[in-house]
Formats: structure tokens, sequence, C-alpha cells
């Protein structure tokens, strides 16, 4: 379900129920929460087509040295995004790959979704497909409320947003707590 490697920020994939201590990652006990290298280097890619919109396609390698991402696996990447229709790749001397539609129009969870799949699931389930009993029952809608925190937020943020640095008000505020920022 992805990798640990958690280093740019911009954009999350929740897996509930993945033992922290499974795979040491670099968050420690935070480790619930990640963001897959594949989520991380398709987002930061996106927003350096997003910066460079107006100066023509850009070729797979100035993302990759632009960004600090492995090349090979940059194409894959933009391969999956080609395919999900956010960017469109043009051959040639002159080729490369631009955003598919203005950054304005582009969330951060849809390209979240088209490399990594849902934003959240539970032990690799989506949330809805999921039946508990018991005393557990009523974990099913704290999931689905956990679900849609994410993609309120994934959602409401465009690459447009992010590039330009500058985040809604409502994520901000969320950035204001200083817990928000150490791990518990």
């Amino acid at each position: 379900m992805g990798c640990l490697a958690v280093r740019g920020a911009g954009a999350c994939r929740v897996v509930v129920g993945w033992p922290p201590r499974a795979r040491p990652g670099p968050l420690g006990d935070n480790a619930g929460m990640r963001i897959s290298a594949r989520a991380d280097y398709a987002v930061r890619a996106a927003l350096q087509l997003a910066h460079a919109r107006d100066g023509g396609p850009l070729k797979a390698e100035a993302i990759a040295d632009a960004q600090d991402i492995p090349h090979k696996f940059l194409e894959g990447i933009l391969n999956d995004m080609r395919r999900g229709g956010l960017v469109l790749s043009q051959r040639g001397g002159k080729g490369g790959y631009r955003l598919a539609k203005a950054p304005e129009e582009i969330s951060i969870a849809d390209v979240i979704r088209v490399v990594d799949g849902p934003l959240v699931s539970v032990r690799g389930v989506r949330p809805p497909e999921l039946s508990y009993s018991g005393p557990a029952e009523s974990l099913l809608p704290l999931w689905i409320a956990l679900r849609a925190n994410v993609r309120q937020i994934l959602d409401g943020v465009s690459l447009a947003d992010v590039a330009s640095a500058e985040l809604p008000g409502e994520v901000l505020a969320l950035t204001r707590d200083p817990a928000s920022w150490t791990n518990p």
C-alpha cells in the first residue's frame, strides 16, 4: 500500500489499521498516517508543471531534477497521470509534459487518487465496504468521518493554491495549532 517516504508536503494517504511499527519509517510513532512516495512525487511533479504552465511542456528529466525525484520512478508516475487525464504528453525535441487542465481545476486529491487510489482505506478496503459488530459497530462511522475530513481538505486545495502558496484559510487554521506540528 505505498511506501513510507514522507518528505514533501501537500498530499496524504490515510491507511487505518496498518500497524505503525510494522515497518520503521521517518514518522516514528505517527507512522499510521502517511504520504506514499508515489503521491508525494506526483503532487510535486504536478506543482512543477503548474509553475511552468506558460513555458511549454517540461521534460521528465527537468521535473525529476527540479524536485529531486528518481527519474525512472517519475516516468511511471507521469504515465499514470497521463492515463488519468491530469497531464498531456508531447513527443519530440520540444516535447514533454504539461497539465491537461488549469491548475485551479486540479485538486491535490485528484492527483493522489490517480497514482494511489482511494484517499482513505482500512486494511486496503474502502470504509463503506466494511462492517463491524458488537462494540466495534460504531467504528464504521468514525472511519467515514475521517474519510470525509481528508476529502474536505484534499479536494478543497488545488494545485494553484499550493503553487501560489495561498492555501485556503480553513487549511491554514489547522496548522496554527502547535499540536499539529508534533507527533504524539
